[in-house]
């Protein structure tokens, strides 16, 4: 399991709002590698700046090769993508 963290390039929110139907789309049907995943926002509330997902994932060469799928990875949103080894200690 990793916990990828990606953040938006600054000024990309018409990069996210494009490609967001297909994300969700690209998401949805993969869902038997998500444990969880949504956007971070602003502090405001009002925007998205990049997204969180925890994947069930047991390579990390696996799991690059699917994160490269991601329509706003193809797209150019993301500014940096942080993958970390995760391990689900609860509930």
């Amino acid at each position: 399991m990793f916990v990828v963290h990606c953040q938006d390039k600054p000024g990309a929110q018409q990069i996210r709002l494009d490609n967001r139907a297909a994300h969700l789309e690209w998401l949805k049907s993969n869902l038997d590698k998500i444990a969880m995943a949504g956007p971070v926002q602003t502090e405001d509330r009002s925007g998205m700046v990049g997204s969180v997902l925890v994947l069930n994932f047991a390579e990390r060469a696996e799991l690059d090769a699917f994160l490269a799928q991601d329509p706003y990875a193809k797209a150019g949103l993301f500014e940096a993508v942080t993958v970390l080894p995760y391990k689900k200690v609860l509930p």
